[in-house]
């Protein structure tokens, strides 16, 4: 569950729910632990004011961390669908793979260098800012002393953090392979990331339990955040070359407009078993019926309902032309949190792509890939 919080650089920002937490607890962490050994003779409001500030200029650091990435990104030609933030960082959702290994380099190394002249900054500023006192100098202080550690944590070679996509750059400039780089950069991410749950499990056992939670959680974060990097990958090389026309059904079963609710139930989802039916009239595409549809119009009223009065209007629709690639029109189903798409020509339907088409041509590609 995320808030929308506007747009930087074109880029949609959004707030994950977790992220209140993060503020709260790091807050809370420096408030009745660093801040009173730091700078002794404070209130605890006054701690607790200077922990939530510096809490908020952490996640201010990252969200420029990831902006930095989303704008090379951008700049070379990489779709950037959002940036989020929540309680472990943030992440640039970046819809495609470079193409090549220096454009991998290139973006993985400027979030770094983002937080490194950040840190730099901050750390200057604190001298002439000393005039306003402890409120505005403390959060200068931390946020000099955290981006210089987001930085340095992120130039780990533990992919998917930027260290193990420039791991990644160096093997596949080398390899000329990238299924093969990512393979690599996903086993060296995951070994840090049990690296990283066994220190948790040290710290906790010899009482430093907050500190040990972190690790543990960050460690479990990346090693999922690598294994579902290194399946993406997968799916993007399977897919490289596979056009929605090579795996579409042509032959589809469509729904009339004027029909009954009541009729199109049973002679089409009973009989069929699909979870939707493009409605067309004439040839031309005119909308798509399904389950859930059907279950918002109250079943004493199928009767006497249309499907042209119950479905998804072709203006609401999201539709597949025959010569998107089947890796486009994934990450589109998965955008939108659908299982199928109409796919047209200039206003015709000329076919249907389901999930399950595109999960069936991975599998296939794959076991032929294994053969080789």
């Amino acid at each position: 569950m995320s808030l929308r919080i506007g747009k930087l650089l074109g880029v949609p920002v959004k707030l994950h729910f977790t992220l209140i937490l993060g503020v709260l607890l790091i807050a809370w962490t420096l408030a009745v632990g660093y801040l009173p050994s730091e700078y002794p003779g404070l209130s605890s409001a006054t701690y607790w004011l200077i922990g939530v500030i510096s809490a908020v200029t952490l996640f201010a650091s990252v969200l420029l961390h990831e902006l930095a990435h989303s704008y090379v990104a951008k700049k070379n030609g990489l779709p950037v669908r959002r940036i989020v933030l929540f309680i472990f960082g943030g992440v640039s959702e970046i819809e495609e793979e470079p193409k090549e290994a220096s454009l991998e380099f290139k973006v993985a190394l400027v979030g770094p260098l983002t937080s490194f002249a950040t840190s730099l900054i901050l750390w200057f500023l604190q001298y002439p800012a000393s005039v306003f006192g402890v409120l505005v100098v403390a959060p200068l202080e931390y946020g000099a002393y955290i981006n210089l550690l987001l930085g340095g944590f992120n130039l780990l070679p533990a992919f998917p953090l930027d260290g193990g996509r420039i791991l990644r750059a160096g093997i596949w400039r080398w390899k000329k392979n990238l299924l093969q780089s990512t393979r690599i950069a996903t086993r060296v991410g995951v070994f840090f990331s049990y690296l990283l749950i066994f220190w948790g499990f040290f710290f906790i056992i010899v009482g430093v339990f907050i500190g040990g939670l972190w690790f543990i959680l960050i460690g479990w974060f990346l090693k999922n955040g690598a294994e579902s990097s290194y399946r993406q990958t997968i799916v993007s090389e399977a897919l490289a070359d596979v056009l929605v026309r090579d795996i579409m059904t042509r032959e589809v079963h469509t729904a009339d407009p004027d029909a009954p609710i009541k009729d199109i139930v049973e002679t089409h989802f009973i009989k069929y078993k699909h979870g939707g039916f493009p409605v067309v009239k004439d040839s031309k595409l005119l909308g798509l019926i399904t389950l859930e549809d059907i279950k918002k119009i109250p079943k004493e009223k199928w009767q006497e309902t249309k499907v042209s009065d119950a479905m998804t209007s072709c203006e609401k629709l999201k539709c597949a032309s025959p010569e998107e690639t089947a890796v486009d029109v994934l990450m589109k189903m998965s955008k939108y949190n659908v299982g199928r798409l109409p796919v047209q020509e200039n206003g015709k339907l000329v076919g249907i792509i389901t999930r399950s088409d595109i999960i069936h041509a991975i599998q296939i590609k794959m076991e032929l890939r294994g053969k080789k």
